[in-house]
Order: C-alpha cells, then structure tokens, then sequence
C-alpha cells in the first residue's frame, strides 16, 4: 500500500543521480514519495538544488546553505549569495548547517563561523533551520540555546544520538528527522527505544540519499545507491518500532514536514 509521504533530505545534487535522475524521481513518486527537499551543502550546490527544483517542480523544493564539511569555503560574500537563493520560492529552509567534529573536513574554528553566519542568517530571513550534527553536540547544544528565542523552525536531521541528547534537543523545541540508520542492526539499534520518546508532531522521515540504504532491504540495488522510492521501507521500520499502522504514522510525518517547511497541501492551499 502506496502513502502519501515527504523525503526532507535527498542529496539530488550528487553526481550518482545524473544519468536517470528523471526515472528516480518517477520511481519515488510511484511508491508515494511525491515530495522531495533536495538539500544544498555548499553555495553552487544550492544553487544546483534550486535549479533541480525548477525543473521537476511537482515534487522538488530546495535548501540553500553549507554544510559543515564545506564551511573552510565561507567568504564575506556566501550569506549574500544564500541570501539570493532564499528568495526563490522554492527554497524551503536554510541548511544544510550545523557542526562535524568526526571527519573535520573543516577545521573547527570555520565551522562554527559558518554555523553562527547561517543562524543569523535564518533569523533574518524567517525560514526554517535544517541541521547537521556529528560528534559536536556540545558546541552545537550551545549555540543553539544561544540564539533559540530568535529562530524559527528547526530540525536536526539524521538524528543517530544518545538518550540524553534527544531530550536536550526536545526541550529546545526541535525537530528529529529519522533515516534508515534506524534499520541497520549494527549502528541503529540504540534508537529503537528512542522513537517512541519522539512526538510525532516533531517526527520527519528521510532517506538523506544516496547514502544511508536502509540496510535490511531484501534487494538492495545494484551499487547500494539509496533513493527517495525507498523511503515507505524506513516508514514501515519506524511503524513498527511504534506500535502504530503505517498509514497513521505517514500521515502524522508527513503533515508535520508540511507544517515545518510551510508547503501547500496536495489541494494546493
């Protein structure tokens, strides 16, 4: 049985992507998945992201920010050009933002001014926050209770943390986007418990593709490239670790992404 659901992160900026892109998106939308926020990580990517959501706009909107793994590249002229990008009506939020101590793939120092130049940016535009934390919750608990009286909405996407963790960001009043880490038995079993602490008025789904295959496909693709159709399988997951029906936990998701990210209803209104 097909629901009506919403991915609010799909990397369709990457390369992978490029030779069938028009069929991946023909395949999620056949499995219910009719909505997509394709996620911007860097200036040109978001740019990329927008432009994508202009050429598919039955079911692609667009973020505009950067990642932290990309923050070494802020200049004095990146807010301004996220700023540009807001303004296109497909753009939904701001992010991919936020902090990585696992990887550093930029030192620390950069990556807490990107961060900081986004929260400020996001306050003045009055657009929701689209979030990435890895090994920094800290630093990253820190600055957002610095500024939350000013933000808007937040989400903290691919969420894969602690007990203690859920809670602080749940006090915040933040949103928990869930991917198919809750399906791999060797990394996401400590969630299992975790869901159910999660309203679902503050619970969204995501497939963060092309990574992150739900693990216990019964036929995983070729090349284990993840994609949006495969969304219903981690809803299917989490129905199941909630002891609800599906079709009540993809409704209940999905009018929560539309509600965070201010998109019009499949009447249009």
């Amino acid at each position: 049985m097909s629901y009506e659901l919403i991915d609010i992160c799909f990397n369709f900026t990457h390369s992978a992507f490029r030779p069938d892109e028009a069929a991946v998106l023909d395949r999620a939308v056949a499995a219910g998945v009719g909505t997509m926020i394709v996620t911007g990580s860097s200036e040109p990517d978001s740019r990329f992201a927008v432009e994508l959501a202009h050429r598919y706009p039955a079911h692609l909107y667009a973020t505009a920010g950067v990642h932290p793994h990309l923050s070494r590249e802020w200049t004095s002229d990146t807010a301004a050009g996220l700023r540009e990008l807001a303004a296109d009506p497909r753009v939904v939020a701001i992010g991919e933002a936020g902090l990585d101590y696992n990887r550093d793939y930029s030192p620390r120092p950069d990556q807490r001014r990107a961060f900081a130049h986004q929260i400020e940016l996001v306050c003045e535009l009055n657009l929701p926050l689209f979030l990435h934390e890895r090994d920094a919750h800290a630093d990253f608990l820190a600055m957002l209770r610095e500024h939350r009286g000013s933000l808007h909405e937040v989400v903290v996407h691919c969420f894969t943390g602690t007990a203690e963790q859920l809670e602080a960001y749940l006090e915040l009043d933040l949103h928990i986007g869930l991917t198919g880490w809750i399906c791999d038995e060797r990394r996401g079993s400590h969630l299992h418990p975790l869901v159910s602490r999660i309203p679902l008025e503050r619970l969204m789904i995501e497939t963060d593709a092309p990574y992150l295959l739900p693990r216990d496909l019964l036929h995983p693709p070729r090349g284990r490239r993840n994609e949006p159709a495969f969304l219903p399988h981690i809803l299917a997951t989490l129905a199941r670790l909630l002891e609800r029906e599906p079709g009540q936990v993809a409704a209940a998701t999905t009018a929560t992404a539309r509600r965070f990210y201010r998109l019009p209803g499949p009447d249009g209104t």
